[in-house]
């Protein structure tokens, strides 16, 4: 029997799927992108527990074809269109629902037809919306109030997955992921805002200055091994006394204080001040408080290992040996 994972070559994706195969599982990998040297490179040994797929969600054939020629008993859908820009979500509304939406509702048959034993849909804090300060935690007991696509999607498919799995009898969990930063993440067709760790180590790695940040917004930025290793714990868990779950480190930091933490790592890392104030951005709105992995914590004994400067460490690594310096 195989896990399947949806999105199995981006950014998040693939993190999973190495997780899963270090802990001994067999590896059905679907991703649009077919797997590339970065990613060869990037699993190593682990690859030969992985079956790599090039398709799409959207197609029903080749779903079909995938459940038959496959032994399934678990999927973690990890497969969307992230969105966190007014003009992309303007531009590509309905691609956001037809990925976001239609893609889970075809990856749900598919587990219903294949008769797994759980479903693990990769959500997102975005679910939460922007309700509360800056610095106030979410827990999963808060009510959802997504305001863009992005978020509404990941809520209205954390919905279809809870009824789908009580109709049809299969064990499921949504998981809201906090924001991730790591290895593997890219510039794909859909993921192409990056996070400022990703920008900032590549700068510096380059030899370019990056510009001094001067915004009190803080995001729970988590080590993306961690959100994996998380999702690992969830799949494999004998019993889930909850369907929803929060992945997060738990503690909110600033660009200032990332910007900190990389001059005292590394010496190379060069701060310039902006030479103009930084124009309004095209994000859709400020920065949310962290989530809470308190839940996770209690059902699972699951913690973070990876805390700012271990995290800040282990991706520059990553991307020296790797010789990614996009």
């Amino acid at each position: 029997m195989a896990t399947l994972v949806t999105g199995g070559t981006g950014f998040v994706g693939a993190n999973i799927v190495k997780e899963l195969a270090a802990r001994g599982h067999d590896v059905v990998s679907l991703d649009v992108m077919p797997a590339d040297s970065l990613t060869e490179q990037f699993l190593g040994g682990l690859a030969a527990r992985v079956t790599f797929l090039t398709g799409d969600i959207l197609d029903t054939a080749g779903l079909d074809a995938l459940r038959t020629a496959h032994a399934i008993d678990r999927v973690v859908h990890a497969a969307v269109f992230t969105v966190n820009r007014a003009d992309l979500e303007t531009a590509r509304s309905k691609d956001i629902l037809d990925i976001n939406l239609t893609g889970t509702g075809n990856l749900l048959e598919l587990a219903r037809m294949a008769g797994v034993a759980r479903f693990v849909y990769v959500s997102s804090g975005a679910a939460y919306g922007l309700t509360r300060e800056p610095d106030q935690t979410y827990n999963e007991d808060d009510p959802p109030q997504p305001g863009n696509l992005y978020g509404i999607t990941k809520f209205a498919s954390e919905c279809l997955t809870r009824r789908y799995g009580q109709l049809h009898g299969f064990a499921t969990a949504s998981l809201r992921v906090s924001t991730p930063y790591g290895p593997m993440e890219r510039v794909t067709g859909h993921r192409s805002n990056m996070s400022t760790p990703y920008q900032w180590t590549g700068q510096m790695l380059r030899g370019e200055p990056v510009t001094r940040d001067y915004s009190d917004h803080g995001r729970d930025y988590t080590y993306v091994r961690d959100t994996a290793s998380a999702v690992a714990a969830v799949v494999a868990a004998p019993e889930l006394p909850h369907d929803l779950y929060n992945i997060t480190n738990g503690v909110p930091v600033t660009g200032a204080e990332i910007q900190r933490q990389l001059a005292e790592l590394f010496p190379e890392f060069r701060l310039v001040e902006p030479e103009m104030p930084a124009p309004a951005d095209a994000a859709l709105g400020p920065t949310r408080g962290p989530l809470s992995a308190y839940r996770l914590w209690h059902d699972l004994g699951w913690t973070p290992q990876y805390d700012l400067a271990a995290g800040l460490t282990d991706y520059v690594r990553w991307r020296r040996e790797s010789g990614f310096l996009d």
